[in-house]
């Protein structure tokens, strides 16, 4: 009579569900037994990306008071809280240190441990360190997962899977490259998980063009630069001479915005305030759907003005010419973004201290340089007035930002897929690197390791080469016989190499047009091309409609992953304590 339950993906989002199992089971579960089968060919706890298996140079992209993996009284849940220490307070850390990934790993080993530890003495863990292949069952029946070097399949009653970032197979364009790279002897490497991407083709001294200028990046120069032998002296850089040089570029051109480096005081800007969950249930409400854009951006855009504007009237007055009451009386009543910009100029004096989003997304837009070493020049003057501003707290209404964006995000996951670029731009303004990330980049750049190619960048493959332009520095190109896409594959269920993915896709499961897996944004359960929710089949996480920001988050700020987690758990203990019932009946 034992029930079985089969979790596909045992890193810190299937960690995080077991986490809330063990919350709900005492007041939900009723059966005589249950085995849970954890399948994930790397340990439990970290899983692949958060493994304790990688360099030691690798560090977390949050501060260590910023990470953790426990609920609190800010998640919307049903479910109980159970608190518990941040990675901080268990790692006895100074709270603003950025640890090494290999910390975070045994973090969420121990975390695995106490979630199984929780757990009622009915319920057993095993844990599968396979790839699981696939998943068949009728609809109404126990499930069959299929795993990797294993004559016989596990049987689950229910399956939840929870595999986090994937591999990809190529699109059309890096198929392209791919092809070309090898038929003229070049070196492609498509987008990866950096700290699994063999490295050793891209010898010392060459050029090698870099798109993309987020956190992978940061990971590739880690491990090209201090990962063969370099080390830094203050602000300066001494090579060992095995590094090649770096040309990098992408949409933007600059790096994501330096992490914040100082700490909240006085009154936190009262959100949400003009998107939340009643906005949130009229944009679902509406017969003919919504189109992000048109109708979602202009919340976005009042919410995170009003988290911008609250910071900066009640913390810094003397910049303001009207009283912060009348300010947002009329704020609320604005009728458009005209009235918007009008009400702001008149109430805020400096420009400098106003809200451009636009602006902001495209620091580049419109600039144009003389020459590649004016670019150099002029791109460094950026990221030091980016690590000023981040690190001092006169420009605080940014930090009312980023609590406005992480609002923002854990009401815009109940929309389901509202494209990428979404992602994107929260990445870059609230999740950039760690401020020493940014110098080391300009100790690199002044040692002519690191040379900023600029923005809009495009790769061609032509004569035998990759060739790099940008129209931030008109005639300016670049030749290099090596090409890396530092970004993670996008996570398309139809592109997917795990395969038991694409054998959902083929059974039914439906997508969205972006290619991300469809589920019921209520507890996660998979939907058929129909709609229809299915029984007894899972899913959570990026690869799904509503991927949230993170599988951990930082404490205080409601933690969408967690609320996902507590609805599925309760959901699955519910349908087995059911299922237990009806079997019973019989």
């Amino acid at each position: 009579m034992r029930q079985q339950l089969v979790i596909v993906g045992a890193g810190p989002r299937g960690t995080g569900l077991l986490e809330r199992l063990a919350a709900n089971a005492p007041e939900l579960y009723a059966g005589p037994g249950l085995d849970i089968h954890l399948v994930d060919p790397h340990p439990p706890g970290g899983g692949r990306i958060w493994r304790q298996a990688q360099s030691p140079l690798l560090w977390m992209n949050s501060q260590a008071e910023d990470v953790t993996m426990f609920t609190d009284d800010t998640v919307a849940m049903a479910g109980p809280v159970r608190e518990g220490p941040t990675l901080h307070e268990w790692a006895k850390l100074d709270g603003r240190t950025f640890p090494d990934r290999q910390l975070q790993g045994r973090y969420l080993r121990w975390v695995y441990e106490r979630a199984v530890a929780d757990l009622p003495p009915n319920v057993t863990v095993h844990h599968h360190p396979h790839r699981a292949l696939r998943v068949d069952g009728p609809r109404e029946g126990r499930q069959r997962v299929w795993l990797e070097g294993r004559p016989h399949p596990l049987p689950a009653d229910l399956v939840i899977l929870t595999l986090g970032h994937l591999d990809s197979e190529l699109d059309a364009e890096q198929s392209e490259l791919a092809v070309y790279a090898r038929e003229h002897g070049l070196v492609h490497l498509p987008p990866d998980f950096t700290a699994d991407s063999d490295l050793s083709a891209l010898a010392p001294g060459e050029p090698v063009l870099v798109r993309g200028f987020g956190l992978a990046f940061v990971d590739l120069m880690v491990l090209l630069t201090e990962g063969r032998g370099g080390r830094y002296e203050g602000e300066t850089y001494r090579p060992s001479g095995r590094e090649p040089v770096l040309y990098v570029g992408s949409r933007r051109g600059v790096p994501y915005h330096s992490k914040i480096g100082y700490d909240w005081t006085g009154d936190r800007p009262p959100l949400p305030r003009f998107l939340g969950p009643a906005e949130v249930a009229e944009l679902l409400a509406r017969p003919a759907g919504f189109d992000f854009r048109r109708d979602v951006w202009p919340l976005v855009e009042k919410e995170l003005g009003f988290a911008h504007y609250h910071r900066l009237f009640t913390a810094h007055p003397g910049r303001t010419a009207m009283a912060w009451a009348d300010f947002e009386e009329k704020y609320a009543a604005a009728g458009g973004p005209d009235e918007t910009r009008a009400l702001v100029a008149a109430a805020v004096p400096d420009p400098a201290d106003r809200l451009d989003l636009t602006a902001l997304d495209h620091p580049l837009d419109g600039v144009r340089y003389a020459s590649h070493d004016d670019f150099q020049e002029g791109l460094r003057d950026y990221i030091e007035d980016d690590l000023r501003r981040r690190h001092d707290p006169a420009h605080s209404p940014d930090l009312g930002v980023f609590l406005g964006l992480l609002s923002v995000y854990g009401q815009l996951v109940r929309l389901g897929d509202i494209g990428s670029w979404w992602h994107g731009f929260f990445s870059y303004l609230a999740s950039g690197p760690p401020g020493p990330r940014l110098r080391q980049m300009l100790a690199l750049s002044r040692a002519g390791l690191l040379r900023f190619v600029g923005a809009g960048m495009a790769v061609t493959a032509e004569d035998g080469v990759f060739r790099a332009t940008s129209p931030t520095v008109p005639g300016f190109s670049v030749e290099a016989r090596a090409l890396v896409e530092a970004r993670l594959p996008a996570p398309t269920v139809r592109r997917a190499r795990d395969s038991l993915l694409r054998e959902l896709h083929a059974e039914g499961a439906a997508e969205t047009p972006d290619g991300l897996l469809r589920v019921d944004p209520a507890d996660g359960r998979v939907l058929d091309r129909a709609g229809r929710p299915h029984p007894r089949r899972f899913a959570l996480g990026p690869y799904t409609d509503t991927r949230a920001p993170g599988a951990f988050t930082r404490p205080r700020t409601g933690g969408p992953a967690f609320r996902q987690n507590d609805a599925t758990a309760r959901a699955v203990l519910a349908f087995l304590s059911g299922s237990l019932v009806k079997e019973l009946a019989r």
